[in-house]
């Protein structure tokens, strides 16, 4: 399973030169419900919500969204190995808690701060250069 991370899911919806290995979009991928605020707001923000709103309801509906209930809300509060953002920390917390049920997951992400925590927790990561 992969926890999609916000900014791989915004790089995909603009198209950006950068992307996953080819078959990341037909893998198992969740994210916390934080990921479809993050993206709409974002759209918002550039204008092009109305042009690329049918990619990102296509996109949500193939990612399963988790909800962000109180274990995860508490470890976000906690201190991570590197500082992170506050989302980042929300982010974070989601998928410590898919591994704390024994889910296999790796992280995907563009984010440099989101992938040094994820690798100073242990955690794997997803290579989506």
């Amino acid at each position: 399973m992969i926890y999609l991370d916000t900014s791989v899911a915004l790089a995909h919806l603009l198209g950006e030169s950068r992307a996953p290995r080819a078959e990341f979009w037909s893998e198992r991928l969740v994210s916390s419900r934080l990921l479809e605020y993050e993206l709409w707001t974002r759209l918002h923000r550039y204008g092009i919500a109305g042009s690329h709103g049918e990619a990102l309801r296509d996109l949500l509906g193939r990612v399963a969204l988790l909800r962000l209930e109180r274990p995860v809300l508490t470890r976000a509060l906690e201190p991570f190995p590197v500082p992170v953002r506050t989302l980042d920390a929300l982010h974070l917390a989601s998928m410590g808690f898919l591994l704390e049920q024994g889910q296999s997951v790796a992280l995907a992400t563009y984010d440099s701060g989101m992938e040094q925590a994820a690798l100073a927790l242990g955690w794997e990561v997803e290579s989506c250069a």
